[in-house]
């Protein structure tokens, strides 16, 4: 989509639960980052991407939308 912008420009530690559902904003435009609020629909921009982990853990997830390991931080934010 056209109209992306970056939602920080610095990965949010987020502690992930287990086979839980989440959305992660691909768009930037929401103000609950790094997570969707749903903002991508009146913005006309992409739909969030939806993931889970196998077991619960500690996630540094990218705000800046440029990681080649979504929703994962890669350090692209630096680049």
């Amino acid at each position: 989509m056209e109209n992306n912008i970056r939602g920080g420009n610095a990965p949010i530690a987020c502690e992930l639960e287990a086979n839980k559902n989440y959305a992660w904003c691909t768009c930037g435009h929401s103000i609950n980052q790094p997570f969707c609020n749903g903002n991508h629909k009146k913005e006309k921009a992409s739909n969030p991407l939806i993931f889970s982990t196998e077991e619960s853990k500690e996630a540094y997830l990218c705000t800046c939308k440029l990681t080649s390991n979504p929703p994962y931080c890669d350090g692209s934010h630096n680049k």
